[in-house]
């Protein structure tokens, strides 16, 4: 809880910090990557830094819990925390580097706002970021103690590939140990790391593409080419250069967007583009669990052609008792729907009482199959979602 003297005067400061919070980022990581570049080069994703997505996510993230501690000062925003501290437990983050950050980002927010730091002010917004990073410290010490993932990555050995599509490429890991893969939840991803040709140590997260119980694990890469946003450094190299064989870095199973699996809810899965691959883990649940409630398939692509695992998603559902398939294509082939060309699209899809919804795609998609979900009667509470890459739902 924030104290009152703090929350006071957070509240009457907060306008300043968040006008300038943008800047207040960038000046944060050229202070933290000059000081220590081997976290840009070995940690951080340099895609997104060039492009300035993480920059964003931060300002969001950073103005959205100071703006919650001053308005609900007896309540923690913990689905906020918890997504950001699933990605930091897969990405091996500790907790002395919460200590690094704050040097640099309260240099940072010195340097751009000046005199207007006071010691009252430098206090406040020392406690709010000390009430966020010990929040997080706390859930990422649970997520390793329940992994078992404090140790590092582990070594697994691929043991096929198959050219989906052509910018969609499934690899088929076992651990290189010889030993039995960890549990997971249907939806949840894990951190692949690779070393790239300039000796860079790049780390990416994919869903894992399956139902736990099995002793390999399958990740769907989409290759990210120059002009659909920062090149993708990680996935180029891996269709470029890893095949049956060679041998990856991946972390323990992460990931907030899971599957319920003891609700009898109505279920709607939505994905866009690479966001089907966790909706193809928990499709093959339900289908293994025999969900008794009516299941909504969504998906939006580019053309058939582009949909990845689409036999996985139509068999899938095809075993459920209850479930509807609805594909929206751009691009269709003849004889497509014309009320399914284009954009997803819900108003002519019936959505039960008491759906709960899980969505998975680029932030644009999310926020609109949202909007309708709730037109129609969805509950904001029901309604999970999974962003690839940083979090740009609050930085707006």
């Amino acid at each position: 809880m924030l104290s009152e003297q703090s929350a006071a005067t957070v509240r009457a400061t907060l306008p300043a910090v968040g006008a300038a919070i943008g800047e207040i980022t960038e000046r944060f990581y050229s202070g933290l990557f000059d000081a220590r570049p081997a976290l840009l080069r070995d940690l951080f994703n340099r895609g997104n830094q060039a492009a300035g997505t993480q920059r964003q996510a931060l300002a969001g993230s950073i103005a959205a819990f100071a703006t919650h501690l001053v308005d609900h000062p007896d309540d923690r925003p913990d689905a906020m925390l918890r997504r950001i501290a699933h990605k930091h437990a897969s990405l091996g983050v500790a907790p002395e580097q919460y200590e690094v950050v704050r040097q640099h980002l309260f240099a940072a927010i010195a340097e751009v706002l000046g005199e207007a730091v006071t010691p009252e002010a430098a206090a406040a917004w020392d406690e709010v970021y000390w009430l966020l990073a010990n929040a997080l410290m706390s859930l990422e010490q649970e997520l390793y103690e329940e992994s078992g993932d404090r140790v590092g990555p582990r070594e697994w050995e691929v043991v096929g590939r198959v050219e989906e599509t052509a910018d969609v490429v499934v690899f088929e890991l076992r651990p290189g140990d010889g030993g039995s893969a960890p549990a997971h939840r249907p939806g949840q991803y894990v951190s692949v790391q690779v070393t790239l040709p300039d000796g860079a140590r790049q780390i990416r997260q994919y869903s894992l593409v399956g139902a736990p119980g099995t002793e390999l694990f399958r990740i769907a890469v989409k290759r990210v080419r120059e002009g659909d946003g920062p090149l993708g450094e990680v996935s180029n190299h891996l269709h470029a250069r890893v095949g049956v064989g060679d041998r990856l870095l991946l972390s323990a199973p992460y990931g907030d967007l899971v599957l319920d699996q003891d609700t009898d809810a109505p279920l709607l899965l939505a994905s866009a583009g690479i966001g089907v691959t966790p909706m193809i883990a928990m499709l093959e649940q339900l289908a293994l669990s025999g969900h008794p409630a009516p299941v909504t398939v969504v998906h939006g692509d580019r053309s058939p052609a582009e949909h990845a695992l689409r036999a996985d998603h139509e068999a899938y559902a095809a075993k459920l008792g209850d479930a509807t398939t609805h594909f929206w294509y751009e691009h269709p082939e003849p004889g497509h729907p014309a009320d399914r060309t284009g954009l997803v699209d819900l108003s002519g899809v019936d959505v039960p009482a008491g759906t709960r919804a899980y969505l998975c795609g680029p932030l644009p998609f999310m926020r609109a199959v949202r909007a309708q979900l709730i037109g129609k009667g969805v509950a904001p509470a029901d309604i999970h979602y999974e962003v690839f890459g940083p979090d740009l739902w609050l930085a707006r």
